[in-house]
């Protein structure tokens, strides 16, 4: 059953790669053409539903969503887990049009980072922290005002299952300097696509979508308060879903 399900994965990552070349090609020649929510769909949303779909048919890797009633109608600032790269197709994927904050480095690798780079991400320079977050701040609210949806990942990288780390206070500063709520979500992707290791376990990513956040007031502390709430509110719902262990939470939720 391990090899039988190792050689899926492989023809998984064969499948992937293949349709990455040829659909990020097709997209350099047409993409540029088309309007920017309809180059979001082309590029970004038919690749990625196919990427979930692929590991869901392919994989076994199926997903349920909790809290869709909780998005609400306005565009605001994402916060979500990191654990795995399935939830940056996922949410890429579910929240159209939507720019991401990603390392500069990706819209360098031929074809797909090309690609990438029509899709207005916001592509940071993780070595330069000050220059970075100036540019999430600018950039950021340039997004929101056209209408997007902005991604982050406040741990800034993958954590591993059962711990979680510390939240960068830029997307909740960003929300609170555009009027805007924060978004949080969790999800257990990691507990079936880990980030260490290329096999992955066949189950149900469970995906929960928590109420938006909006600051109590303005300024410095209220950043703060709005990012910790966020961070707590993702932690809880981490360890519901059964994705961080308990004393970890309990260091969280200790005063």
């Amino acid at each position: 059953m391990g090899i039988f399900y190792g050689l899926r994965t492989l023809v998984f990552y064969v499948l992937l790669g293949l349709s990455a070349f040829i659909w990020c090609s097709i997209s350099l020649l047409i993409a540029p053409f088309l309007s920017f929510p309809v180059r979001y769909r082309f590029i970004n949303v038919y690749w990625c539903r196919f990427a979930v779909g692929l590991a869901k048919y392919l994989l076994g890797l199926d997903y349920r969503v909790t809290g869709v009633e909780n998005i609400p109608s306005e565009r605001c600032v994402i916060l979500a887990k990191h654990q795995s790269t399935w939830e940056t197709f996922f949410l890429s994927a579910y929240f159209q049009p939507l720019s991401q904050v990603l390392k500069k480095e990706l819209l360098r690798v031929p074809f797909f980072g090309w690609a990438m780079a029509m899709l207005k991400p916001i592509a940071i320079n993780r070595d330069n922290p000050k220059q970075a977050l100036k540019q999430l701040a600018s950039q950021g609210a340039q997004r929101l005002e056209q209408n997007c949806w902005v991604l982050i990942f406040p741990e800034g990288t993958r954590i591993p299952v059962g711990e979680i780390g510390k939240f960068s206070r830029g997307g909740a500063a960003l929300a609170v300097n555009a009027g805007l709520p924060v978004l949080p979500i969790a999800h257990n992707a990691g507990m079936f696509w880990p980030k260490v290791g290329w096999r992955k376990k066949p189950g149900t990513i469970d995906v929960v979508i928590g109420a938006a956040m909006y600051a109590e007031g303005e300024g410095p502390r209220a950043i703060a308060e709005l990012n910790q709430r966020a961070f707590a509110w993702i932690a809880q719902a981490q360890h519901d879903i059964g994705a961080l262990d308990a004393k970890v939470l309990a260091e969280i939720i200790t005063p």
